[in-house]
Formats: structure tokens, sequence, C-alpha cells
């Protein structure tokens, strides 16, 4: 019987139905996620232990304790549950095969789907360093994964090569890109591939997600005509990083050192159709030796945007490396390989880190702004403990 002052579920509730994760439930609630598993076909034809809403945020869960096997992840999940147990008979931590085929049924589409749901820029007019002149600045980059290896997942992703023994990595690697808000590192547009395919491919996939109003930095190698083009046509505005060795024709010098000149696509031998950008060149200070920094932008007007800030400003550039640091170190640990099997399972995996990133840096950002700070002054280690420690403590309460 419930103690005192406690109300008796209702016969049919199920232990399952009252798994909560504290924070990552606030910001995937269970409505969401259950309109998402609708959207994407996911919905379960009978009862079973481990419905689709769980096991998403299983994964969520699996992605927040990295490295935590699949049954004691499952423990941490329902650890808070003030009745665990009077319903141990009607739910038990599911075997880590049950785990596993579960996921394989719900597959990577809910996760993706929830990612571009949820996964946008944070930053307000308020928030400390954000912005530059108006413009939200945002960043690409992209790094690899290892993943587990197995022969479905050296098939579909391949592996990098090595100077030593078969000239081939010892893991298979998924490749990863990213697009991030700079000034509080929310991951709002992400893709994934095979290690074999260029990050300026997936990169192109993520142009869309830009939107007037923001400035996208990239290093030296995004550059290329078409996707400037593309790029530009989104309404964004853009400071590329070019080779020092590129040629660009001065038509126009302006008192601030920058000038005006073309770029061409490579397939346009006559140079007939340019595309008109600003140059800023600069050295750094003790690396004079290395040559002269080139960046190229779409602001042509010098009184909207003074070189020297710009060159100042594309530094800014290094903070989504932070964010691949956060995601890859910290998050999933460091040198630990992706355990899932099968390409999908991967898929589905890595988006559970993304989201997972994006509910901490929520959190952080809210904190930030409440102190009326700077959220790179916050500790993404420290908060992502925070979020970690609230998942037994807050199991109790219903999503």
């Amino acid at each position: 019987m419930p103690r005192a002052g406690q109300v008796k579920p209702p016969v049919e509730e199920r232990l399952s139905d009252r798994i909560a994760l504290g924070v990552l439930t606030r910001v995937f609630p269970a409505e969401l996620v259950d309109e998402v598993i609708a959207e994407t076909g996911r919905v379960e034809r009978r009862s079973r232990l481990l419905p689709a809403r769980v096991v998403v945020y299983f994964v969520l869960a699996m992605c927040l304790f990295s490295g935590q096997a699949y049954e004691e992840v499952a423990r941490l999940l329902t650890e808070g549950l003030e009745w665990a147990g009077r319903w141990r008979g009607r739910w038990e931590v599911p075997s880590t095969g049950a785990i596993s085929r579960a996921r394989a049924r719900l597959g990577p589409e809910p996760l993706r789907v929830l990612f571009a749901r949820v996964c946008r820029p944070v930053a307000t007019p308020e928030t400390v360093g954000a912005w530059y002149r108006g413009w939200r600045m945002v960043a690409v980059d992209g790094t690899t994964l290892d993943v587990a290896d197995t022969p479905d997942n050296d098939a579909f992703f391949g592996r990098p090569g090595s100077g030593r023994g078969e000239k081939r990595g010892a893991f298979p690697q998924v490749r990863l890109v990213v697009m991030a808000e700079c000034g509080t590192h929310a991951i709002f547009a992400a893709a994934t591939g095979p290690c074999t395919v260029a990050e300026t491919v997936l990169a192109d996939t993520l142009l869309p997600q830009l939107q007037p109003g923001m400035l996208l930095l990239a290093d030296r190698g995004f550059p290329g005509y078409d996707r400037w083009q593309a790029a530009r046509a989104t309404g964004a505005d853009l400071l590329w990083r070019v080779a020092s060795n590129m040629v660009l024709v001065v038509r126009e010098q302006f008192a601030d050192g920058s000038y005006l000149s073309e770029i061409y696509a490579a397939r346009d031998k006559r140079r007939a159709h340019g595309q008109l950008v600003r140059v800023v060149e600069y050295t750094v200070a003790g690396h004079e030796q290395d040559g002269p920094i080139r960046l190229i932008t779409t602001i042509l007007d010098p009184e909207q945007a003074p070189s020297g800030e710009l060159a100042a400003l594309y530094h800014e550039r290094w903070e989504v490396e932070g964010v691949l640091d956060e995601l890859k170190v910290h998050q999933r640990g460091p040198d630990v390989i992706l355990r899932s099997r099968y390409p999908d399972g991967v898929e589905q995996e890595v988006y559970g880190f993304l989201l997972v990133h994006h509910a901490v840096r929520q959190v952080m950002h809210q904190a930030a702004a409440q102190a009326g700070t700077d959220p790179d002054r916050l500790s993404f280690t420290r908060s992502l403990r925070v979020v970690r420690r609230q998942v037994p403590t807050q199991a109790a309460f219903s999503p």
C-alpha cells in the first residue's frame, strides 16, 4: 500500500512512464518527444518494456553518462523513483540485448528530428560576448569520432589513413561537422557522414541553417566560390580566411588598409563572373615569419566593420574548436569509442551527444544571463557534473 499522503498510481501506469532526466526532461519534454516519435513513425503497435519514449531518454542518458554500461544507465534512470520497490515485479532493468534491440527499433530519425526541433541559437540581445555590432557570431568546423570496430561500421564509415602497419587507422570513424554560436557554444546545425566524405561536403548541407543577421566565421579549409555564393544567398554575412597566396587583385583601397577585390569560380577561366569581396590582411605579433593572415568578407563598407575589428573578431572562430573539445573530451570522454555496432546506431548516438550538449549549454546560458556575465566564464565540465547529479535525484518526478 502507498504510504500516508501518497496517491496510488493507476493500474495501467508503468514505472517506465515515470522516467525523467532532470534538466534534460525540461529541455526535451515528454510531449515533444512523443510528437517526434509519432512524426517519424516509431509509435509502438504493442506495449513494451522499453517504449519508444523511454528509449529516447535512455539514449540521452547513455550520452550523458558516457562510458557506463547499458544496464547501469537504466538503473540511473530509475534510481530515484520512490515506488521502485513496489513496481519491481512489473518493470525490471532490461538486459543489454533488450536495450540494443530497442535502440535498433527506434533508429536515428527521432533523435535527428528532435535536434532540428530544439537546437537553435540561444543568445538574446543581452547575452554578453555573443554579438558583433548587431551580428550574431557563428562558426563552422568539423571533427571525427572513433566508432566500434565492426564490419558494418567499417564498410559504411571507412577508416583514416595511417603511417603505421597496414596504413589504416585502428578504428572506423564518423565525420561530424557542426555550426555553433560563438558566444554560447550552442550547436544549432550538424551533419554526419563517413570519414571519407570531406568536411566541406557536409558543411554545404548546413548552409541553409544560416539566417540574416548572422556572421559566419570559417577557416581556410572551407572557402570556395560556390560555397561562398550559397552562404551569401541565405542573407547572412561571412568572414572567412583564405590562403595567403590566393590571387586577389586590388579594385579599391580603403583608408583602414582593407580593399575590394573579386573571387571567381575555378571553372571561370576567363574571370568574367567575379564576386565582389572585401579583403583584410594582417600579421600576428611574434609570428610574422608565418606570413599574413588574409580574410575575405561580405561586409564591403569599412565603416560598418573596420579592418582592425574584423582581424580581432576572426579569432572568435576558435570558439567552435572549444565546442568540439567539450563534446569529444569532456562529455564523451578522452579516447572513448562510440559503442554502437551499426551505422544507424552510430548516428543515433552522435545526435544523442549533440542533444545533451545543447541542453547543458542552455542551462549555462540561463545561469550566465542571471549573473550578467559571459557564458564563456562558466565551466562546461562543472555544469555537466551538475546535470549528471540531477538525474537520480529528480527521477521521481513524472515527465
